[in-house]
C-alpha cells in the first residue's frame, strides 16, 4: 500500500514538473518573438499603420495580452475552475492590460508627434 500512495505522488510530481516545463517554454517562445522583433523591427511592420499605431506596436500589444491570460491561466491555476470564475478574471485582467497598452500607445504617440513636429511650442 505504501508503494502505490509513494508512486502515485510520484506520477503526479512528474505531471506537474512537465507542466512547469511546458508553462516555461510557451513564456519562452513568445518572450524570443517579442525580442527578436525588438532587435530587428522589420520595416515592413514599421511603415503601416493602424488606428495611429505601427503594425508592431499592436503586435507587441497582442503578444503581451498572449502572455498575461497565459500567466493568469498557468501561475493562478484558473484551468482548475469554474467556468464564470475563471471568465471573470481573465478577461477583466486582458480587457484591463488592453485598455492601458492602449492608452499608453496613443498618449505616448500624441507626444512624440507634439515634440517632434513643433505643433506646440513648449517654453520651460
Amino acid at each position: 500500500m505504501a508503494d502505490t500512495i509513494a508512486q502515485h505522488k510520484n506520477e503526479k510530481r512528474k505531471k506537474q514538473v512537465k507542466r512547469i516545463w511546458f508553462v516555461f517554454w510557451v513564456m519562452a517562445v513568445v518572450t524570443a518573438i517579442e525580442v527578436l522583433l525588438g532587435i530587428y523591427r522589420p520595416e515592413s511592420l514599421t511603415i503601416h499603420k493602424l488606428w495611429n499605431m505601427s503594425l508592431l506596436n499592436w503586435i507587441f500589444v497582442g503578444l503581451t495580452v498572449v502572455k498575461a491570460y497565459y500567466i493568469t491561466w498557468a501561475f493562478m491555476h484558473m484551468e482548475d475552475e469554474h467556468t464564470g470564475f475563471r471568465r471573470t478574471i481573465t478577461w477583466t485582467i486582458t480587457f484591463y492590460v488592453c485598455y492601458i497598452m492602449f492608452v499608453f500607445l496613443v498618449e505616448g504617440d500624441y507626444l512624440y508627434e507634439v515634440m517632434h513636429n513643433d505643433i506646440m511650442i513648449w517654453d520651460f
